[in-house]
């Protein structure tokens, strides 16, 4: 049923054309989407490529910084070899150097067994167990390290290292130190948002700089589970990720001195700008949604507006002069387009000549029925003066035989103005109403023919039976016959104080409907020598019902039987109705 219902609503018109607007307006929706999201791809990716040129404008500083102290320490290199064998003037210059330029706090020579006796400081120191010597023992090369406390200017410094080489024989490393301090005012002067974050670490993923705080607690800046050396791979790129706190960041990692320092920069999404465009992705894809809603809601409306409203009015009056509601006729729709307003002037037009022509056809029919009942009443009247003329000379004839040869006349011409009288009194000439008529011919036989002086039950059982009068007519007089010889011929079977007779009519499914007349049998079973003028007439009545009697005879009963189909009304033309009526009641006469 639900699907049946389903189909039948896809087979609406305003169904069918949303599915036609709806594949039109697809292409378009879907070019704008297409569109949308490669415009919102290109603008993250300008966000991610900003996102990268910020951390490295934020390591700008501190890039200038590193490369300018790995060319100090590569270029003091000679300096050194030259006073390598007198420590004093090695250190002097050493010392002078740091205080002309106050960039570095601290700058010297280490050996390779870690020993320092040419440094700024001007002390010879052991460095053996300090990170830098350490790192440099363990990776000879180039390097910047940081260092919580320096070995001899005591602060937090970086350490940038180059190795020294006499030939080909390493002697150690020259550094120079930069302090914290000098790395961290870079950050500030860059960045105030506090939520930006910057990192800056070597290549072992030691800290050298970072904002103020999160060196303290790094957990709020890193991606989880990663360390900075992890992060190295991805230099030139950015990403999003969830920190060890839970919070959603966009990270972005540069490379500050190639293979040596690296930048990380920590970004809140809304601070990068990457969000945005995040969102709205999703907003493109809604953005074609509403825009193809929109178009299908506004092309349907249209629709609407200029057709189905008009159409589904349309329909309404048509069903409604179905129904039979044509009390007035029904408005033209001037409002609607031409095509539609000309169908619904068109529509009116016809319902006025309908209305028209079917109150004439009524009016004709009216006259018609009146002068077809005068027919039947008049044709009844004569045959009851025919009845009753039968009667008065039956009643000066002496002769028995005579007698009852006319008695039996009389009784079929009173049947032929029974059904006569029923024709002209039926509401319907197409129908009669069988079982009322046989009713009537059967109590009007019975007071007829059974005097005082005999006793006799009779017993009748007719279900309502709507026939058209081309079988109600010969069932009645079929049914005449039927009883007239069941009365003739009924006997006190043994066992009872007094004979019977039974007239069923029954139905037999929806179609077909049973016709019995029955008598009982006894010894005292009246002797008639009939002249068979009743067998043929139930004969050729049987015939016109397009049926044969069945008889059965016991020793206690006479049954006669027939089964018929009912055939159904069929409203006919006045013209046709005329004739077939007309000619029932010529045939009837003749009977």
């Amino acid at each position: 049923m639900w699907l049946t219902e389903t189909y039948q609503f896809a087979k609406g018109l305003g169904f069918r054309l949303a599915a036609l607007l709806s594949v039109a307006i697809l292409p378009i929706g879907l070019m704008s989407l297409i569109q949308t999201l490669y415009l919102s791809g290109e603008a993250e990716r300008s966000a991610e490529t900003a996102i990268v040129g910020r951390t490295g404008a934020a390591a700008a500083g501190e890039r200038a910084l590193f490369q300018s102290a790995l060319g100090t320490a590569d270029a003091l290199g000679p300096a050194v070899l030259r006073d390598i064998e007198n420590p004093e003037a090695c250190s002097r210059m050493l010392k002078s150097f740091a205080e002309r330029g106050a960039t570095y706090v601290y700058a010297g020579f280490v050996q390779l067994d870690g020993i320092t006796f040419c440094n700024s400081g001007e002390e010879t120191r052991d460095l053996t167990g300090f990170a830098a010597y350490e790192h440099f023992v363990a990776n000879p090369t180039t390097m910047v390290v940081p260092m919580r406390r320096g070995a001899v200017s005591g602060q937090e410094v970086v350490v940038v290292g180059q190795p020294l080489y006499r030939d080909r024989e390493l002697l150690g490393y020259v550094a120079v130190s930069l302090s914290q301090e000098l790395l961290q005012s870079t950050h500030s002067s860059i960045y105030g948002s506090a939520g930006a974050r910057t990192i800056t670490f070597n290549s072992d993923g030691d800290i050298l700089s970072a904002d103020d705080g999160v060196m303290e607690d790094i957990s709020g800046a890193l991606p989880r589970g990663q360390t900075l050396e992890d992060l190295i791979v991805r230099a030139e790129t950015t990403f999003t990720d969830i920190t060890e706190t839970g919070e959603q960041r966009v990270f972005a990692v540069v490379s500050v001195v190639p293979g040596l320092v690296y930048a990380l920069g920590s970004y809140s999404p809304t601070e990068a700008g990457v969000q945005g465009y995040r969102v709205t992705k999703l907003t493109a894809v809604l953005f074609a949604i509403a825009l193809w809603a929109v178009s299908l809601g506004v092309a349907y409306y249209a629709v609407y507006r200029l057709v189905l409203r008009h159409v589904r009015e349309l329909r309404g009056q048509m069903r409604r002069f179905a129904v039979g509601d044509r009390a007035a006729p029904p408005r033209i729709m001037e409002d609607a387009p031409t095509e539609i307003a000309d169908v619904s002037r068109t529509f009116h037009n016809m319902v006025r000549i309908l209305n028209r022509d079917e109150a004439a056809l009524e009016a004709a029919i009216d006259d018609k029925t009146v002068l077809l009942k005068e027919v039947h009443h008049r044709v009844k009247n004569n045959l009851q003066l025919i009845a009753s003329i039968i009667s008065m000379q039956g009643r000066v004839i002496e002769d028995a035989d005579a007698k009852r040869t006319l008695r039996s006349v009389q009784d079929r011409v009173a049947a032929l103005a029974s059904i006569y009288k029923n024709l002209y009194q039926a509401e319907h000439l197409e129908s009669v109403q069988a079982d009322r008529l046989m009713s009537e011919i059967i109590n009007q036989m019975t007071r007829a023919t059974i005097g005082p002086d005999r006793r006799l039950d009779i017993e009748t059982e007719l279900a309502p039976l709507i026939l058209p009068p081309d079988q109600a007519v010969p069932l009645t007089l079929l049914t005449t016959e039927a009883f007239t010889n069941a009365l003739k011929y009924a006997g006190t079977p043994k066992g009872h104080d007094r004979p019977w007779v039974r007239v069923h009519l029954t139905h037999e499914g929806e179609e077909m409907a049973r016709l019995e007349v029955a008598n009982s049998m006894g010894e005292d079973q009246p002797h008639h020598e009939g002249t068979g003028l009743g067998s043929q007439l139930i004969e050729a009545f049987a015939m016109q019902l397009e049926s044969e009697a069945d008889i059965k005879t016991s020793e206690t009963e006479f049954v006669f039987s027939m089964l018929f189909r009912i055939e159904p009304i069929r409203p006919l033309p006045v013209d046709d109705r005329t004739v077939v009526l007309t000619s029932a009641a010529r045939g009837g006469a003749q009977h």
